[in-house]
């Protein structure tokens, strides 16, 4: 489950930073940019294997207290984010006093670690001597500021939440019910810290469930944060293979008529082997061919008009246009019919842009089967 976290978490923080860099003044991006580093860089020392290295070079609690720090950004940065949107020359102002609070928070935690031997901060938050004062100390601050900070955060997030539309406003009740969640489990915490330092006893089925209620309410909060960049992303790439995919349906009308008339086919923007995989490179590719075979289609319409034909529109099945065209092309140039008038060709029963492309890629396919 940590690695499925940490997974997600690293793919937003790719995701985001990408993001950052199409548009580095961008404060609210920054903010939640550096939220999702700070906690992508905490999960590692989380993990029982990358604290053992941490603690192994700098001394037994660095680890914790290294995550415990970037915990106190991640949800600083979290904060900065709606300080950030609501108003950036406000925002800016509060952001500088809670930044004092977490730096508070952080010495606090660290003087109290500092104050005891190492050894007795090696293990774990579920195992953890409660009854010495500093341990207490250092779990319950940095647990209240968490619960504080990620709190507010969950109340504004339902605030946008209600007053914004599909899918930003789905992403964003996900994440505030993530941070709630993450809200009422540091709120657990803090009281079981309480109970454990007045030499309570803590069931291990609680200790555990808020354990996993924390991973599930991270993973949620991420998956809320990333929902609306990867459903555009996803539309995206749909678009993006459906304009490939009819790009290369339209070729056997747009080789023929090509060849018919050469001097149709447009000037390709670019033609390096990055554009041709690009989004821009295959819709500007594919809005061009599509431009081509009407164009072809007008210049070639003459020849497939005979004097008992209305000259006005020629309604043909797709096989039998396909089969006048392959004709028309073997004759242009060979009889003197430019008196004959242009008449629509495969044209669509809608007046909008699919509707036009399909009535071309049904020409296309008739060539196809027809070769």
């Amino acid at each position: 489950m940590i690695e499925l976290v940490f997974l997600c978490i690293t793919a937003a923080v790719i995701w985001k930073l990408y993001q950052w860099s199409r548009a580095p003044h961008d404060a609210p991006l920054r903010s939640v940019t550096l939220c999702l580093l700070s906690a992508a860089l905490s999960y590692p020392l989380a993990m029982p294997s990358g604290a053992a290295v941490v603690d192994a070079v700098a001394g037994n609690g660095t680890a914790k207290l290294l995550q415990n720090v970037l915990l106190l950004l991640t949800v600083y940065f979290l904060t900065c984010f709606y300080l950030y949107s609501a108003d950036e020359q406000a925002g800016r102002r509060r952001a500088r006093r809670e930044a004092v609070v977490v730096a508070i928070v952080a010495v606090a935690i660290t003087m109290a670690m500092e104050s005891v031997p190492h050894d007795v901060f090696a293990s774990s938050f579920a195992t953890a001597d409660m009854k010495i004062p500093q341990i207490a100390f250092f779990y319950g601050c940095a647990g209240l500021y968490l619960m504080y900070a990620l709190g507010v955060a969950g109340r504004w997030t339902f605030l946008y939440a209600r007053m914004s539309r599909r899918p930003h406003a789905t992403g964003l009740w996900m994440a505030a019910i993530g941070l709630s969640a993450m809200a009422v489990a540091c709120a657990v915490r803090a009281v079981m810290v309480a109970i454990r330092w007045r030499g309570g006893a803590v069931p291990q089925a609680l200790t555990a469930g808020v354990a996993f209620l924390l991973m599930v309410s991270i993973l949620l909060f991420v998956a809320g944060v990333t929902y609306p960049g990867a459903r555009a992303r996803v539309a995206s790439l749909r678009l993006w293979l459906r304009h490939r995919r009819d790009y290369r349906r339209l070729a056997p009308l747009w080789q023929l008529l090509s060849q018919a008339y050469p001097g149709n086919v447009l000037r390709p923007a670019s033609a390096t082997l990055r554009d041709r995989w690009r989004a821009r490179g295959v819709h500007r590719r594919y809005h061009r061919r599509i431009v081509e075979c009407r164009d072809g289609l007008v210049d070639i319409s003459p020849y497939l008009v005979d004097n008992a034909e209305d000259t006005e529109a020629l309604d043909l099945e797709p096989a039998e246009l396909a089969k006048r065209l392959r004709q028309a092309v073997s004759t242009i140039g060979k009889d003197a019919l430019m008196t004959r008038q242009a008449v629509p060709l495969a044209m669509p029963e809608g007046d909008d842009r699919e509707a036009d492309v399909r009535q071309l890629i049904a020409v296309a396919d008739a060539l196809r089967l027809s070769a």
